[in-house]
């Protein structure tokens, strides 16, 4: 499989959903997997809790449906939960026959409880859960003959038919040229896109590459206002906002305040064990009140046995950055952790493009709602990739290669706009479109971004980023080149990913789930739809 011009299908991205969509593919398939950095860099190798499912005696797909439906705040797509519950047993299965090797209790898969389920039903790996599965999922791509790994890739656009609309290629920066690839599907798992934010969990990669791709390519995408903000980012001056897993609090863990206050239950009867965005907003609202930075998780009344069996990674990253946790409490605050919104598909991840289908994070699927249940994201993952083992694709004909055309260019000046840009994009939209939000401040910093865009839209640069075609493919002269081009896209790529989230957060006229806004603070019967965007025009839709 030398050929990299042309694939059956064309997968996009390497977390949990991308890869286990590669393996679910037909094996006579020729598979391009592509990767924006190198294998096991997204942001499902650093989800810690775990994966969730009703397989208990005690638990059932009912109880896992209900407490999905109560933590999405009125807006999840019924169907799409239950296909999610009544298939999350045979996808765990699934799992532990490929060799994740989940936490046990004697013969038994281990489970912990985590907020706002009403059963313990997460299996996990110690506190590396993420990476446990993907670790698995990578060793299976590897030996699969049919897949070739397409390493530091960067996708560009995609291309359709003129005649069908049907999507049947995308453009690559890669090994120095920006490479047409023909396909007879595209699926993209890119993952979430919280680099738009200052303050987040997620890694550098994650900067909403699919969403941004396949909105400019004019597919409808879904719900981009409701961004879930994890309550437990490490806070330390210096440290990455390292996520503290919501395991941490399901096994009895404390917020605290300076003086030592469980101010948590101020806020909601279930104190720490309340859903996501109500436990974020709690310490927001708690730290703006005391003008501290972060508050504090008190691990101490857990015995130290279980947290060293539970969260060895934990306690690695923790004391790497001064804090034992074993003698003090985990600074902490929220940060931007997981986007429900995303690029709008069905039960069989078929987006509203022919050809075009999304998984994972990327995808709005409509399980989510408003607001994540804990460790549902995972199993989101392996559950909806698993419908691709039915894509049927025809075979991908030979076609003719264009020769790339060589560039000779310096973009030093341009760049300087563009690093501008992405320095400044990150505090702006934290600022205007993070855990509490209003028209007032969402307005100018729309108009901000509009600005932007239209200013690198006139750069130079644009013309290998937009509208590229099976005709599209240059060779540039230098490695500086490339980088330069790379970083141009992405930051392209976060402020569509910003523009959609404020102009989303904006149309919705009421609070909900992870959507919070100080000027519209109750939920409205009428807003019980999805936003839905196509271009430039926003509209609703209901719910399946």
């Amino acid at each position: 499989m030398n050929d990299y011009s042309q694939f059956d299908v064309v997968v996009v991205g390497s977390g949990a959903a991308g890869l286990y969509a590669a393996l679910c593919l037909n094996s006579s398939y020729r598979v391009g997997l592509v990767t924006k950095e190198k294998l096991q860099t997204g942001a499902s190798d650093w989800a810690q809790g775990g994966i969730a499912a009703a397989i208990a005696p005690e638990d059932s797909s009912q109880l896992h449906l209900a407490d999905t439906l109560k933590a999405g705040a009125g807006l999840c797509d019924r169907t799409a939960v239950e296909f999610l519950v009544e298939n999350a047993s045979s996808s765990i299965a699934s799992l532990v026959e490929m060799g994740v090797a989940f936490d046990r209790q004697g013969e038994q898969l281990a489970m912990t409880l985590e907020a706002a389920h009403s059963r313990p039903r997460v299996l996990h790996a110690a506190d590396t859960t993420g990476r446990a599965i993907v670790n698995t999922l990578t060793q299976k791509v590897l030996e699969r003959s049919n897949i070739a790994v397409l390493s530091q890739a960067f996708a560009l656009s995609l291309w359709r038919d003129g005649a069908t609309g049907s999507c049947r290629g995308i453009s690559l920066l890669h090994q120095g040229e920006v490479k047409p690839i023909a396909t007879r599907a595209v699926v993209l798992a890119t993952g979430g896109g919280g680099q738009v934010f200052a303050r987040t969990t997620n890694p550098e990669v994650s900067t909403g590459d699919g969403v941004a791709i396949a909105w400019r390519s004019g597919a409808v995408v879904r719900d981009l206002e409701f961004v879930q903000f994890h309550p437990t980012a490490l806070t330390k001056p210096g440290a990455p906002r390292f996520l503290i897993s919501e395991a941490v609090r399901g096994e009895g863990a404390y917020l605290v305040d300076k003086q030592g206050n469980r101010f948590a239950f101020d806020y909601h009867p279930n104190g720490e064990l309340a859903p996501r965005d109500i436990v974020s907003r709690a310490i927001f609202t708690h730290l703006q009140k005391t003008g501290e930075s972060n508050v504090y998780l008190d691990l101490r009344a857990i015995p130290e046995a279980k947290i060293r069996y539970r969260f060895p990674n934990i306690i690695r990253v923790c004391r790497h950055w001064g804090v034992d946790l074993f003698e003090q409490p985990i600074p902490v605050a929220p940060a931007a952790h997981y986007w429900m919104g995303g690029i709008a598909v069905d039960t069989m991840n078929q987006t509203s493009i022919s050809g075009l289908y999304a998984v994972g994070e990327t995808a709005s699927t409509g399980v989510h709602g408003a607001n994540r249940l804990a460790s549902n994201s995972l199993l989101e993952c392996v559950v909806y990739a698993a419908q691709l083992s039915k894509l049927k694709v025809e075979p991908i004909t030979a076609i003719k290669t264009t020769s790339a055309k060589e560039i000779n260019e310096n973009w030093t000046a341009e760049i300087e706009l563009v690093t501008a840009i992405r320095k400044a994009l990150p505090d702006l939209v934290w600022q205007s479109a993070g855990i509490c939000r209003e028209r007032a401040v969402m307005e100018p910093a729309i108009s901000q971004i509009a600005h932007w865009r239209s200013q690198l839209h006139s750069l130079s640069l644009s013309k290998y980023v937009f509208n590229l075609s099976s005709q599209s493919c240059f060779k540039f002269t230098s490695s500086q080149a490339e980088s330069q081009l790379r970083l141009y896209a992405e930051t392209s790529n976060l402020l569509d990913i910003g523009y959609l989230i404020l102009k989303s957060a904006a149309f919705r006229t009421e609070s909900r789930g992870g959507h919070y806004r100080t000027d519209y603070p109750h939920t409205v019967a009428d807003w019980q739809v999805h936003t839905v965007a196509k271009g430039d025009k926003w509209d609703t839709s209901p719910l399946n």
